[in-house]
């Protein structure tokens, strides 16, 4: 789908407008009863119950729950579409099937609940100042990366969750990507816990991959993948990519950047581009896997990237985002480098760009 195309024209009526500008008035009330509906075990108790459905006192005797609770959060479900009524019994609605069972839809959720919510009260701030206001809720940092190995457990495996589910199901197509023309040493800038180096050294016996991240994430990694088969393949150099004066090592095969350059403005992204291209030869080749917004088939994957972009506004560093392909495209060729090749809908929604350095 041409999204640019899609969101140029206002198609919608008069009553889907104004339907629509009141679920956004509601939107912070909408989520709690959703996410409380699945946590209480509310949501799971009347499908369950399937075409007999239940009552309010059935389902308040089911999960030890109040009358009343269950009576208001039903009776809101019913009208945001989550829930149905007949004869004074519920039942869950499509809607409410994938709240239940879509995975990314729970991702998103607990992602937006553990990490997001409190601090996107402060996105005013947030887009004033450039800077993260929201990541005042948990402590004086700078930004994310650097917070995560302090953060509360479940708001790090919220983060983590998050983090792997949009990365990890495209680990087989990726992996067959970077590997079909050969060189075995890559180079993983912000490789995180090493969950993509650790399918490299599986998928291929010849690959080593050095990790590229702060000490803090090399830590993790280290402690991640210790003991585990070819451990022994992949190796770190801890570093701070955002130091301008900080190079890039040589002599690598491949470069992968894997969900890394959205957690940078576009002035940084050029500077590390930049610097990565300064260690490339002319046989090397740099892999930047992004979510580009526009190249999704779907516009509801287009609203959740985007609406991903404030989480990096408020939380993450206060001045980055989920890109536009052509505008990363402008970076890379900003930096010295050019897209030989774009390959789209790689896992649920990346695209792979294959880049050179300019002769």
């Amino acid at each position: 789908m041409d999204m640019e195309k899609h969101f140029s024209e206002d198609t919608s009526g008069a009553y889907e407008a104004q339907r629509t500008a009141h679920w956004i008035s509601q939107g912070p009330v909408i989520f709690q009863v959703a996410r409380f509906m699945i946590s209480s075990g509310l949501l799971e108790a009347v499908s369950e119950a399937g075409g007999d459905g239940l009552s309010v006192k059935e389902a308040a005797e089911s999960c030890n729950l109040p009358e009343y609770g269950v009576k208001v959060l039903f009776e809101s479900s019913l009208t945001m579409g989550v829930l149905y009524c007949r004869d004074g019994r519920f039942f869950c609605s499509k809607t409410g099937w994938f709240l239940l069972n879509d995975e990314m839809v729970r991702v998103d959720m607990d992602f937006n609940h553990d990490v997001n919510y409190i601090g996107m009260f402060r996105l005013e701030d947030s887009i004033r100042e450039g800077r993260p206001a929201g990541l005042e809720h948990f402590g004086d940092w700078k930004t994310i990366y650097e917070a995560l190995p302090h953060l509360p457990e479940e708001v790090k495996k919220s983060w983590f969750a998050f983090d792997h589910y949009y990365s990890d199901n495209s680990f087989p197509e990726a992996l067959e990507i970077l590997f079909r023309d050969g060189g075995a040493n890559v180079l993983d800038v912000g490789g995180n816990t090493g969950r993509f180096a650790m399918e490299a050294v599986a998928y291929s016996p010849e690959a080593h991959v050095t990790i590229m991240d702060l000490p803090g994430q090399i830590a993790m990694m280290r402690e991640a993948v210790k003991g585990r088969e070819g451990s022994g393949r992949i190796h770190a150099w801890p570093a701070d990519v955002l130091d301008p004066e900080m190079q890039f090592p040589e002599g690598f095969d491949k470069i992968w950047m894997s969900q890394f350059l959205d957690c940078f403005s576009e002035e940084e992204v050029v500077s590390i581009l930049s610097r990565a291209a300064a260690s490339m030869s002319p046989d090397t080749r740099l892999y930047i896997m992004e979510s580009f917004w526009d190249r999704q088939p779907y516009d509801t994957a287009a609203f959740a990237l985007t609406a991903i972009s404030l989480y990096f506004t408020v939380m993450a560093n206060g001045n980055s985002k989920m890109y536009k392909c052509a505008d990363m495209i402008s970076c890379v060729e900003r930096a010295g480098l050019k897209v030989e090749q774009q390959i789209d809908n790689i896992g649920k929604c990346h695209t792979i760009l294959i880049c050179s350095k300019v002769k």
